[in-house]
Protein backbone atom coordinates (compact mmCIF):
# COMPACT_ATOMS: atom_id res chain seq x y z
CA UNK A 1 0.00 0.00 0.00
CA UNK A 2 0.96 3.64 -0.40
CA UNK A 3 1.64 5.52 2.80
CA UNK A 4 -0.33 8.72 3.22
CA UNK A 5 3.03 10.31 4.03
CA UNK A 6 4.40 9.32 0.59
CA UNK A 7 3.53 12.56 -1.19
CA UNK A 8 4.86 11.50 -4.59
CA UNK A 9 3.11 8.14 -4.27
CA UNK A 10 -0.18 9.90 -3.56
CA UNK A 11 0.29 12.05 -6.66
CA UNK A 12 0.94 9.00 -8.84
CA UNK A 13 -2.16 7.26 -7.47
CA UNK A 14 -4.28 10.35 -8.06
CA UNK A 15 -3.06 10.71 -11.64
CA UNK A 16 -3.81 7.04 -12.36
CA UNK A 17 -7.35 7.42 -10.98
CA UNK A 18 -8.28 10.69 -12.62
CA UNK A 19 -8.07 12.81 -9.48
CA UNK A 20 -6.81 16.27 -10.35
CA UNK A 21 -4.22 18.18 -8.31
CA UNK A 22 -6.68 20.72 -6.79
CA UNK A 23 -8.78 17.86 -5.44
CA UNK A 24 -5.79 15.98 -4.08
CA UNK A 25 -4.55 19.22 -2.53
CA UNK A 26 -7.83 19.57 -0.62
CA UNK A 27 -7.23 16.11 0.85
CA UNK A 28 -3.64 16.96 1.78
CA UNK A 29 -4.65 20.23 3.43
CA UNK A 30 -7.37 18.44 5.40
CA UNK A 31 -4.95 15.74 6.58
CA UNK A 32 -1.66 17.58 7.09
CA UNK A 33 -2.66 21.18 7.81
CA UNK A 34 -6.13 21.03 9.37
CA UNK A 35 -5.68 17.64 11.07
CA UNK A 36 -9.25 16.64 10.32
CA UNK A 37 -10.67 13.22 11.18
CA UNK A 38 -10.10 10.46 8.62
CA UNK A 39 -13.70 10.52 7.32
CA UNK A 40 -13.55 14.28 6.89
CA UNK A 41 -10.32 13.96 4.92
CA UNK A 42 -11.81 11.29 2.67
CA UNK A 43 -14.80 13.55 2.05
CA UNK A 44 -12.46 15.84 0.11
CA UNK A 45 -12.19 13.15 -2.58
CA UNK A 46 -14.88 12.34 -5.19
CA UNK A 47 -17.25 9.61 -3.93
CA UNK A 48 -16.37 7.47 -6.94
CA UNK A 49 -12.74 6.98 -5.83
CA UNK A 50 -13.02 6.88 -2.05
CA UNK A 51 -13.20 3.11 -1.78
CA UNK A 52 -10.23 2.68 -4.12
CA UNK A 53 -8.29 5.26 -2.14
CA UNK A 54 -8.95 3.47 1.14
CA UNK A 55 -7.87 0.18 -0.45
CA UNK A 56 -4.64 1.64 -1.82
CA UNK A 57 -3.54 4.21 0.76
CA UNK A 58 -2.51 3.43 4.32
CA UNK A 59 -3.24 6.01 7.00
CA UNK A 60 -0.56 4.89 9.49
CA UNK A 61 -1.35 5.39 13.13
CA UNK A 62 -0.15 4.63 16.61
CA UNK A 63 -2.64 3.54 19.24
CA UNK A 64 -2.97 6.00 22.09
CA UNK A 65 -2.95 3.74 25.14
CA UNK A 66 -2.57 6.38 27.84
CA UNK A 67 -2.60 10.14 28.23
CA UNK A 68 -1.27 11.99 31.27
CA UNK A 69 -1.78 15.72 31.75
CA UNK A 70 0.42 17.66 34.13
CA UNK A 71 -1.37 19.29 37.04
CA UNK A 72 1.31 21.99 37.21
CA UNK A 73 2.04 23.09 33.65
CA UNK A 74 1.04 22.59 30.04
CA UNK A 75 2.64 19.20 29.43
CA UNK A 76 0.83 16.10 28.18
CA UNK A 77 2.54 12.73 27.89
CA UNK A 78 1.20 10.38 25.23
CA UNK A 79 1.93 6.67 25.62
CA UNK A 80 1.66 5.07 22.20
CA UNK A 81 1.62 1.49 20.95
CA UNK A 82 2.99 0.39 17.58
CA UNK A 83 1.31 -2.25 15.41
CA UNK A 84 3.75 -4.88 16.72
CA UNK A 85 3.04 -4.01 20.34
CA UNK A 86 5.98 -1.80 21.30
CA UNK A 87 5.50 1.29 23.44
CA UNK A 88 6.91 4.75 22.79
CA UNK A 89 6.20 8.15 24.28
CA UNK A 90 5.72 11.66 22.92
CA UNK A 91 5.18 14.86 24.87
CA UNK A 92 3.08 17.91 24.04
CA UNK A 93 4.47 21.09 25.61
CA UNK A 94 2.18 24.11 25.92
CA UNK A 95 4.41 26.98 27.01
CA UNK A 96 3.18 30.15 28.70
CA UNK A 97 3.81 32.24 25.57
CA UNK A 98 1.07 30.30 23.79
CA UNK A 99 3.37 28.37 21.48
CA UNK A 100 2.95 24.60 21.37
CA UNK A 101 5.78 22.12 20.84
CA UNK A 102 5.90 18.36 20.41
CA UNK A 103 8.77 16.18 21.61
CA UNK A 104 8.82 12.99 19.55
CA UNK A 105 10.68 9.68 19.66
CA UNK A 106 12.84 8.15 16.94
CA UNK A 107 13.45 4.71 18.43
CA UNK A 108 11.87 2.17 20.74
CA UNK A 109 14.26 2.56 23.65
CA UNK A 110 17.85 3.71 23.08
CA UNK A 111 21.32 2.22 22.75
CA UNK A 112 23.27 5.32 23.88
CA UNK A 113 23.01 4.38 27.59
CA UNK A 114 23.52 7.89 28.98
CA UNK A 115 23.69 7.44 32.74
CA UNK A 116 21.28 10.26 33.66
CA UNK A 117 18.51 9.21 31.25
CA UNK A 118 15.62 6.89 32.09
CA UNK A 119 15.25 5.74 28.47
CA UNK A 120 18.78 4.32 28.64
CA UNK A 121 17.63 1.67 31.12
CA UNK A 122 15.39 0.15 28.45
CA UNK A 123 18.09 -0.65 25.92
CA UNK A 124 17.18 -0.59 22.24
CA UNK A 125 14.35 -2.67 20.77
CA UNK A 126 14.28 -1.21 17.25
CA UNK A 127 14.16 1.92 15.15
CA UNK A 128 10.84 3.60 14.51
CA UNK A 129 9.78 3.69 10.88
CA UNK A 130 9.26 6.95 9.04
CA UNK A 131 5.50 6.46 9.29
CA UNK A 132 5.70 5.81 13.06
CA UNK A 133 7.70 8.99 13.55
CA UNK A 134 5.23 11.06 11.53
CA UNK A 135 2.18 9.40 13.09
CA UNK A 136 3.20 10.98 16.41
CA UNK A 137 2.85 14.37 14.76
CA UNK A 138 -0.52 13.60 13.18
CA UNK A 139 -1.93 12.26 16.44
CA UNK A 140 -0.76 15.30 18.41
CA UNK A 141 -2.16 17.65 15.78
CA UNK A 142 -5.60 16.10 16.11
CA UNK A 143 -5.54 16.34 19.89
CA UNK A 144 -4.47 19.98 19.70
CA UNK A 145 -7.09 20.81 17.10
CA UNK A 146 -9.75 19.99 19.69
CA UNK A 147 -8.14 22.68 21.87
CA UNK A 148 -8.04 25.22 19.02
CA UNK A 149 -4.24 25.05 19.20
CA UNK A 150 -1.73 24.77 16.38
CA UNK A 151 1.47 22.78 16.61
CA UNK A 152 4.43 25.13 16.10
CA UNK A 153 7.65 23.29 16.99
CA UNK A 154 8.79 19.68 16.68
CA UNK A 155 11.83 18.45 18.58
CA UNK A 156 13.42 15.02 18.19
CA UNK A 157 14.29 14.80 21.87
CA UNK A 158 12.13 11.88 22.95
CA UNK A 159 13.14 8.24 23.18
CA UNK A 160 16.12 7.16 21.11
CA UNK A 161 19.17 8.62 19.36
CA UNK A 162 17.87 10.13 16.09
CA UNK A 163 21.22 9.81 14.29
CA UNK A 164 21.18 6.06 14.93
CA UNK A 165 18.10 6.06 12.67
CA UNK A 166 19.30 8.36 9.91
CA UNK A 167 17.34 6.95 6.99
CA UNK A 168 13.95 7.24 8.68
CA UNK A 169 14.85 10.51 10.40
CA UNK A 170 15.76 12.12 7.08
CA UNK A 171 12.63 10.84 5.38
CA UNK A 172 10.50 12.16 8.24
CA UNK A 173 12.18 15.57 8.07
CA UNK A 174 11.63 15.70 4.32
CA UNK A 175 7.89 15.18 4.87
CA UNK A 176 7.71 17.61 7.78
CA UNK A 177 9.32 20.29 5.58
CA UNK A 178 7.44 19.45 2.37
CA UNK A 179 5.07 22.27 1.25
CA UNK A 180 2.66 19.57 0.02
CA UNK A 181 2.63 17.90 3.44
CA UNK A 182 3.11 19.36 6.94
CA UNK A 183 5.24 22.32 5.75
CA UNK A 184 7.06 23.17 8.98
CA UNK A 185 9.73 25.85 8.67
CA UNK A 186 13.27 24.65 9.36
CA UNK A 187 13.57 27.02 12.33
CA UNK A 188 10.70 25.16 14.02
CA UNK A 189 12.41 21.76 13.80
CA UNK A 190 15.20 20.49 16.05
CA UNK A 191 17.11 17.22 16.23
CA UNK A 192 19.09 16.29 19.35
CA UNK A 193 22.04 13.91 19.31
CA UNK A 194 24.47 12.48 21.85
CA UNK A 195 27.20 13.42 19.37
CA UNK A 196 27.64 11.07 16.42
CA UNK A 197 30.38 13.00 14.62
CA UNK A 198 30.15 11.60 11.09
CA UNK A 199 26.35 11.61 11.17
CA UNK A 200 26.33 15.22 12.41
CA UNK A 201 28.37 16.16 9.36
CA UNK A 202 25.95 14.38 7.04
CA UNK A 203 23.01 16.00 8.80
CA UNK A 204 24.44 19.49 8.37
CA UNK A 205 25.04 18.85 4.67
CA UNK A 206 21.50 17.59 4.12
CA UNK A 207 19.64 20.00 6.43
CA UNK A 208 21.87 23.07 6.92
CA UNK A 209 19.11 25.24 8.41
CA UNK A 210 17.32 22.67 10.59
CA UNK A 211 18.29 23.15 14.24
CA UNK A 212 20.78 20.64 15.63
CA UNK A 213 21.34 20.12 19.36
CA UNK A 214 24.28 18.35 20.97
CA UNK A 215 23.94 16.64 24.35
CA UNK A 216 27.31 17.70 25.70
CA UNK A 217 26.91 17.64 29.52
CA UNK A 218 30.63 18.05 30.15
CA UNK A 219 33.62 19.63 28.42
CA UNK A 220 35.96 17.35 30.38
CA UNK A 221 36.56 14.15 28.44
CA UNK A 222 36.83 11.86 31.48
CA UNK A 223 33.58 13.19 32.98
CA UNK A 224 31.68 13.01 29.69
CA UNK A 225 32.95 9.49 29.05
CA UNK A 226 31.59 8.33 32.41
CA UNK A 227 28.22 9.98 31.78
CA UNK A 228 27.86 8.98 28.14
CA UNK A 229 29.46 5.77 26.81
CA UNK A 230 29.31 7.17 23.26
CA UNK A 231 31.98 9.68 24.31
CA UNK A 232 34.59 6.91 24.34
CA UNK A 233 34.70 7.00 20.55
CA UNK A 234 32.93 10.32 19.88
CA UNK A 235 35.51 12.32 21.78
CA UNK A 236 35.37 16.02 22.57
CA UNK A 237 38.21 16.62 20.14
CA UNK A 238 36.35 14.91 17.28
CA UNK A 239 33.11 16.69 18.13
CA UNK A 240 34.74 20.10 18.13
CA UNK A 241 35.68 19.62 14.48
CA UNK A 242 32.01 19.70 13.39
CA UNK A 243 31.00 22.79 15.40
CA UNK A 244 29.85 25.77 13.33
CA UNK A 245 32.37 28.64 13.41
CA UNK A 246 31.50 31.90 15.12
CA UNK A 247 29.23 33.97 12.90
CA UNK A 248 27.52 30.96 11.31
CA UNK A 249 23.80 31.54 10.65
CA UNK A 250 22.96 28.13 12.14
CA UNK A 251 24.19 27.91 15.75
CA UNK A 252 24.60 24.57 17.45
CA UNK A 253 22.44 24.13 20.55
CA UNK A 254 24.55 22.84 23.43
CA UNK A 255 22.49 20.85 25.92
CA UNK A 256 24.00 20.67 29.39
CA UNK A 257 22.20 18.84 32.22
CA UNK A 258 23.58 20.16 35.51
CA UNK A 259 24.39 17.35 37.93
CA UNK A 260 25.39 18.23 41.47
CA UNK A 261 29.02 17.42 42.21
CA UNK A 262 29.55 15.95 38.75
CA UNK A 263 29.69 18.71 36.13
CA UNK A 264 28.76 21.92 37.98
CA UNK A 265 32.05 22.97 39.60
CA UNK A 266 34.52 25.75 38.77
CA UNK A 267 36.71 23.40 36.73
CA UNK A 268 33.67 22.29 34.71
CA UNK A 269 32.68 25.88 34.03
CA UNK A 270 36.18 26.85 32.92
CA UNK A 271 36.43 23.78 30.68
CA UNK A 272 33.09 24.57 29.05
CA UNK A 273 33.98 28.21 28.41
CA UNK A 274 37.31 27.22 26.86
CA UNK A 275 35.91 24.32 24.83
CA UNK A 276 33.18 26.35 23.14
CA UNK A 277 35.32 29.38 22.36
CA UNK A 278 35.22 30.33 18.67
CA UNK A 279 32.08 28.31 17.91
CA UNK A 280 28.58 29.61 17.16
CA UNK A 281 26.58 28.01 19.97
CA UNK A 282 23.60 28.59 22.21
CA UNK A 283 23.87 26.89 25.59
CA UNK A 284 20.76 25.32 27.06
CA UNK A 285 21.21 24.60 30.78
CA UNK A 286 18.83 21.85 31.84
CA UNK A 287 17.88 20.85 35.38
CA UNK A 288 18.28 17.17 36.16
CA UNK A 289 14.87 15.54 36.42
CA UNK A 290 14.99 12.63 38.91
CA UNK A 291 13.61 9.22 37.98
CA UNK A 292 13.60 5.79 39.66
CA UNK A 293 17.09 4.37 40.00
CA UNK A 294 18.86 7.62 39.14
CA UNK A 295 22.09 8.21 41.05
CA UNK A 296 22.28 11.95 40.50
CA UNK A 297 21.10 15.04 42.36
CA UNK A 298 19.74 18.24 40.77
CA UNK A 299 21.65 21.50 41.14
CA UNK A 300 19.82 24.21 43.07
CA UNK A 301 18.19 27.16 41.31
CA UNK A 302 20.66 29.73 42.65
CA UNK A 303 23.62 27.61 41.56
CA UNK A 304 22.12 27.11 38.08
CA UNK A 305 21.61 30.84 37.72
CA UNK A 306 25.19 31.54 38.82
CA UNK A 307 26.51 29.01 36.27
CA UNK A 308 24.43 30.69 33.55
CA UNK A 309 25.58 34.16 34.59
CA UNK A 310 29.24 33.13 34.32
CA UNK A 311 28.66 31.75 30.82
CA UNK A 312 26.89 34.93 29.73
CA UNK A 313 29.71 37.01 31.17
CA UNK A 314 32.08 34.94 28.99
CA UNK A 315 30.05 36.01 25.94
CA UNK A 316 27.74 33.04 25.38
CA UNK A 317 24.01 32.99 24.72
CA UNK A 318 22.42 30.94 27.49
CA UNK A 319 18.91 29.68 28.23
CA UNK A 320 17.93 28.25 31.60
CA UNK A 321 15.37 25.67 30.65
CA UNK A 322 12.32 25.22 32.83
CA UNK A 323 11.30 21.57 32.81
CA UNK A 324 7.68 20.85 31.99
CA UNK A 325 5.87 17.65 32.89
CA UNK A 326 8.18 16.38 35.63
CA UNK A 327 5.13 15.47 37.73
CA UNK A 328 4.07 12.96 35.05
CA UNK A 329 7.60 11.70 34.17
CA UNK A 330 7.48 13.63 30.90
CA UNK A 331 10.43 15.99 31.43
CA UNK A 332 13.85 15.76 29.80
CA UNK A 333 15.47 12.40 30.60
CA UNK A 334 12.36 10.85 32.15
CA UNK A 335 10.76 9.07 29.19
CA UNK A 336 10.73 5.34 29.82
CA UNK A 337 7.78 3.81 27.99
CA UNK A 338 7.69 0.04 28.45
CA UNK A 339 9.05 -1.21 25.15
CA UNK A 340 8.22 -4.87 25.49
CA UNK A 341 5.48 -6.19 23.26
CA UNK A 342 1.81 -5.92 24.18
CA UNK A 343 0.79 -6.97 27.58
CA UNK A 344 3.23 -4.56 29.28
Amino acid sequence: MISVYDIDGLARWASAHGVDEPTLKRFRVAFFKKALAEDDCLAMLPPSVRAAFQAAVALPSLDLVARQDSSRDGATKLSLRTADGHRVEAVILRVASGRTSLCISSQVGCAANCQFCATAKLGLARNLTTDEILAQVSLAQRLLRAEARTLRNIVFMGMGEPLHNEKNLYAALDTLRNPRAFYFADRHLMVSTVGMVAAMGRFRERFPTVNLALSLHSARQEVRRDLMPAAKSQTLEKLRAVFPPQGSPSPLMIEYVLLQGVNDGPDDLTALIDYLRGAEVHINLIPFNPHPGAAFTPVGKAEREAFAHALRRAGYKVTLRRSLGDDIAAACGQLAGVHARSGN
